[in-house]
């Protein structure tokens, strides 16, 4: 199957990445992931604008810098070193010649987002996660989020209430 990927240098991208049958290892290991996050951040520079991580899933919002659009390379890069050092799992011939382990699935799926309501929503659905997903009661509570980073900000007043109205945004 051929996929198709959407780049556009200096521009705002939607991540949902996924471990392998979700097996729940991104928060037993969030230092692990904050170290891969770090190296890819030194080695080619983005701005994070949101972020959630949950057990066995994660979403993000990117803004790449001006006249670069390789996502595919950070994620490749955060894959390998958040990897590297964990037992592999039992994978198939083609997942051993390609030099996986196990931990990621194969892909991620990616948006790029159109405008700034595009913009909001997108930031409402990850930091809504943890509560459509029953680990929270309000997104303000739950420690792998950016959520309180956007209060901060002013992007949020505190104590806001957000709404499950994300029915076109879903794609786990």
């Amino acid at each position: 199957m051929q996929y198709r990927r959407f780049y556009q240098a200096g521009a705002r991208y939607f991540f949902t990445v996924v471990t392998e049958n979700r097996e729940p290892l991104l928060i037993e290991n969030i230092e692990r992931l904050r170290a891969a996050f770090r190296l890819c951040l030194t080695r080619y520079p983005f701005e994070i604008e949101a972020i959630v991580v949950l057990p066995d899933h994660l979403h993000t919002l990117w803004r790449l810098p001006e006249g670069d659009a390789s996502f595919s390379k950070r994620w490749m890069v955060i894959k390998r070193k958040f990897s590297a050092g964990l037992p592999s799992r039992v994978v198939s011939d083609s997942k051993t010649k390609k030099r996986e382990k196990g931990v990621w699935q194969r892909r991620f799926w990616e948006h790029c987002i159109r405008d700034e309501n595009d913009w909001r929503r997108h930031v409402d659905y990850i930091h809504f996660n943890p509560v459509k997903h029953g680990y929270v009661a309000e997104p303000q509570a739950w420690l792998y989020s950016s959520f309180n980073d956007a209060v901060s900000k002013g992007w949020y007043e505190s104590g806001v209430l957000l709404q499950d109205d994300f029915k076109d945004i879903d794609n786990e």
